[in-house]
């Protein structure tokens, strides 16, 4: 009896969420009958090419492991939803994520990027007849409404904007809709002194609560760590405001130092870590990349690993090891480029820092804000309420002299004609994407390697966008084609790919990837990748292949945190919109020796430049230190 094909066991295979099952065997299981889930059998996939008897076994283990993912995706294709966010239902609800939904389909829209239509249709599907006015919608809409708002940065969102979303969504009383998110715990809902009432996930109010509490904790618990003369001593060679930036980390148990490109910042941490080893204290050096991680430990000759690391990342949960409960041992702890850290991270940092301890915060305010939600460096600077030492002069002449002084005139505001005869910065013209595209392909894989000797493999290429010509899907296919042609032997993925991860997997096997890394495919066999990262190779398969993407191109977003040899950053004209003075400044200083600028923007580029600062973000954590450093400093005087 012929037994009809299971469309959602199709959708499941076809979207990877059969760990160890590969693009290509996941082709070829109809082909040998298996297309419901009853045909699931050791023997029948045993009859796949390359499958053996052990490989067969495995594959049915993960089957069975994975049926709570295939429930999901069940009702997904019963209400013609995209299959693939199965995946990260099971991640966020468990075992229990299908009955969840069956509770309440509007929980789909805890995901990222989940449209209102798809959980409004996935409702229909599970409970027939229901209605827009069901109170569980209105409620996962005032979440909706602010995890929208997170992406783009903010922590807090005004109430009446929040309201005036749900009404364009058919909620027929907002007000008892936040209510009753308010009640649920899921929102927080504030009155500032103006008397506008400001809403927030619990999430990102909890932790700027918590990062407010921490620096007046480190502010009022350090004592001298060393006196002048000892930095003074280490000191030969920093000019004044270097010193000072020592002297801040001996007085202060939270201090920041900032400055950009060549000012001397690495120069000035290398100090603290002489003083504080020449004391017989210890510290910690972090950053949030693995890259910034390996050439901050170059450039001071101390051990450094990623903040994830630092703090004991668990797996994709986003829990942390370390904390109030198990702080840190270091007496003191540098961190690197905390642009990037945004207000949740910094506020697992933070936790973690004993008492006692001495924290520096290292980075450069005019780069792009942190991903994730919050403005952690620039509310701390806008405080007033925590020391700040700020390298001016530029001393980066004989080594990326060009490239930093460019940085410093679009830091300025100004993006000044390049005249660079030793061509360390290039600016190459082109009419419109196709051109961009095709000019930067030429000059990772031909130009630069010719004529400035500098390896493909050491050349990154950044850009603003993901779609068009000039985004980075269809430079990596470009770039693939001429670097490495492949069919993608395992999702896409070929021996000699660069990668880059979208996600944090710390919990594979032997060192996991963060968010941001960039490495290469070693090999590619039975549904697996091993990628060799900064801080090691790591085996990836199952739903952790979603989470990387081809990587000789990225966004400018991506790169922050990381440096190359030789960059190329492309400024096509759809990313004229978003063009701003950090994010073309964080493409320019992504370059230690060679940069390559593909100009298909035309004038706008000049003009974000000069106009267009830091898109505003909307947060509480400012207010907060004020309130709570503050309060310390009261109880002190």
């Amino acid at each position: 009896m012929d037994v009809t094909p299971d469309p959602a066991f199709r959708a499941f295979c076809d979207a990877g969420l059969w760990p160890g099952l590969g693009r290509t065997l996941a082709a070829a299981l109809p082909g040998a009958g298996i297309d419901t889930p009853d045909a699931v059998t050791a023997t029948a996939l045993a009859t796949l090419p390359r499958v053996t008897t052990a490989r067969a076994d495995r594959l049915v283990s993960s089957w069975i492991g994975a049926a709570p993912t295939y429930d999901v995706v069940r009702l997904l294709v019963a209400a013609n939803v995209e299959p693939r966010l199965a995946g990260r239902m099971t991640e966020l609800y468990g075992d229990d994520a299908a009955p969840t939904l069956r509770e309440d389909p509007w929980r789909l829209l805890a995901l990222p990027d989940v449209r209102v239509v798809d959980a409004d249709r996935l409702a229909l599907a599970i409970v027939p007849g229901v209605r827009r006015d069901d109170p569980r919608r209105g409620r996962a809409l005032v979440s909706h409404t602010l995890a929208r708002a997170a992406r783009d940065g903010h922590t807090v969102m005004p109430s009446d904007l929040v309201h005036a979303a749900l009404s364009a969504e058919y909620v027929p009383d907002p007000g008892a809709a936040v209510a009753a998110a308010a009640q649920s715990g899921a929102v927080l809902e504030y009155e500032p002194d103006e008397g506008l009432s400001l809403l927030a996930l619990q999430r990102y109010g909890m932790a700027e609560a918590s990062v407010a509490e921490s620096c007046a904790r480190l502010l009022a618990t350090a004592e001298l760590l060393a006196d002048r003369a000892a930095a003074a001593a280490v000191g030969k060679g920093l000019d004044a405001q270097q010193l000072l930036a020592v002297e801040s980390v001996l007085d202060h148990g939270l201090s920041i130092l900032t400055g950009g490109p060549g000012t001397g910042k690495s120069r000035t941490v290398a100090a603290v870590v002489s003083l504080v080893e020449a004391r017989g204290r210890t510290v910690a050096l972090a950053a949030p990349t693995g890259r910034a991680a390996k050439r901050l430990e170059e450039l001071t000759d101390a051990p450094a690993m990623t903040v994830h690391r630092l703090l004991g990342a668990q797996g994709t949960t986003g829990d942390f090891a370390r904390g109030e409960g198990w702080p840190l041992d270091e007496d003191v702890i540098v961190v690197d480029e905390v642009s990037m850290l945004d207000t949740e991270l910094a506020a697992a940092l933070l936790e973690a820092c004993p008492d006692g301890a001495h924290v520096l915060l290292v980075g450069d305010p005019a780069q792009l804000p942190s991903i994730g939600a919050g403005q952690v460096l620039g509310d701390l600077l806008a405080s007033g309420r925590v020391p700040v030492t700020e390298l001016t002069t530029l001393y980066r002449q004989a080594e990326g002299g060009a490239i930093a002084r460019l940085a410093t005139a679009v830091r300025g505001g100004d993006l000044p004609p390049v005249h660079d005869p030793d061509r360390e910065v290039v600016v190459v013209s082109a009419t419109g994407s196709a051109q961009a595209a095709h000019r930067t392909i030429q000059l990772v894989t031909d130009s630069i390697p010719r004529a400035l000797a500098i390896p493909a493999t050491d050349i990154q290429v950044v850009t603003p966008v993901h779609r068009g010509l000039a985004g980075t899907v269809e430079l990596n296919r470009g770039l693939k084609a001429v670097l490495n042609p492949g069919q993608g032997t395992v999702s896409g993925f070929d021996v000699g790919d660069r990668v880059v991860a979208t996600a944090n997997h710390l919990d594979l096997e032997p060192v996991g990837f963060a968010n941001g890394e960039v490495g290469v495919v070693t090999s590619a066999a039975d549904g697996a990748v091993t990628i060799e990262f900064a801080s090691g190779p790591v085996s990836v398969s199952g739903k952790a292949l979603t989470d990387l993407r081809h990587g000789w191109a990225i966004t400018v977003h991506r790169a922050q945190g990381s440096e190359w040899p030789g960059v190329v950053a492309v400024l096509p004209p759809e990313a004229s919109g978003m063009l701003s003075r950090p994010l073309v400044y964080t493409a320019l200083t992504r370059a230690q020796r060679h940069l390559s600028i593909v100009h298909a923007a035309g004038s706008v580029v000049a003009r974000a430049v000069r106009d267009v600062g830091a898109r505003p973000r909307r947060t509480r954590l400012r207010r907060l230190l004020e309130q709570e450093i503050g309060a310390v400093e009261e109880n002190d005087s």
